[in-house]
């Protein structure tokens, strides 16, 4: 493993936009540095903002919310119609009063809309929303433009099906809106952005022992509490390791097929990850951790 690469200088009353692969250790490095310098620690991955798990989607322990403010974390029901410009809206006022924020997660998109700008594009209707839930990611993948298919990650439902929505909605393609994206809100000049470098065999060795820690915290019991509501369609319900775990409370596998499939899961939407913030987040400070 290469050796930890010390924290880049960071003004203390400057926003802190970090990125990184899922069970890096993003969440941590967010608090020692609230701590330290002060701040408000603000939700950028899309599966904690969901008040139905903590457990599963490893938010903050409520003991690690206690030692410094924490925003957009579990603050939307399970079935809550929120993307990325639902997010942004809710960050902006963050940037111009109380504490600086230390903006924190895995959601690419999230970062990107706040340091490049977001499309203003019109919402999806409710019936072309619930048509697209019916199609196969083959079948969305098929109807895109060749532009903005080149652009997003192809294996991602939910990236799919938005650029499905947009086309289908307005008749042009998702990249052809991101074409007239207006200023960004927070320039990467105006931050320190800090993104994840993790070594691929580490990072691998925390995911597996992640699911042990998961379990003994109480994951099952978050998915019992959501049995009745559960909906594979909703995005809250396609978080790393919900499938799987679901599918074993309600006795489809037993729990080392579980852990498997889940770690699988997770290492595979690590890869995409790490490959996502190499290629978008090339003027970012890199951080590998000890």
């Amino acid at each position: 493993m290469m050796p930890q690469t010390p924290l880049p200088d960071i003004p203390p009353h400057q926003p802190v936009l970090i990125a990184g692969p899922t069970a890096s250790g993003k969440s941590a490095l967010a608090l020692r540095i609230a701590q330290g310098q002060g701040g408000v620690i603000v939700n950028a991955d899309a599966s904690q903002v969901y008040d139905c798990w903590r457990v599963i989607t490893a938010r903050p322990s409520a003991q690690e919310e206690a030692l410094a403010p924490h925003l957009l974390y579990g603050h939307q029901p399970y079935d809550a119609d929120y993307s990325v410009g639902h997010w942004l809206r809710e960050v902006l006022p963050l940037l111009e009063q109380g504490p600086r924020p230390i903006i924190v997660g895995g959601t690419g998109l999230y970062f990107t809309a706040l340091t490049q700008g977001l499309a203003e594009i019109p919402p999806t209707p409710t019936e072309v929303r619930k048509q697209a839930d019916t199609l196969s990611l083959e079948e969305m993948r098929a109807a895109l433009d060749h532009t903005t298919a080149d652009r997003i990650d192809l294996q991602n439902r939910a990236r799919v099906q938005r650029a499905y929505e947009v086309l289908t909605t307005t008749g042009r393609g998702l990249a052809d809106w991101q074409a007239a994206t207006p200023p960004p809100p927070l320039p990467i000049e105006d931050c320190t952005p800090i993104v994840f470098d993790s070594d691929k065999d580490w990072l691998e060795d925390r995911i597996r022992r992640r699911f042990d820690a998961m379990m003994d915290a109480g994951a099952l019991g978050e998915i019992a509490a959501m049995q009745e509501r559960y909906d594979p369609a909703l995005p809250s319900c396609r978080a790393i390791g919900v499938p799987e775990l679901m599918a074993h409370y309600q006795g489809q596998m037993d729990e080392d097929e579980a852990r498997e499939r889940a770690s699988v899961a997770t290492r595979q939407f690590a890869k995409r990850q790490r490959t996502w913030f190499r290629a978008r987040m090339k003027g970012w400070i890199p951080y590998r951790p000890a």
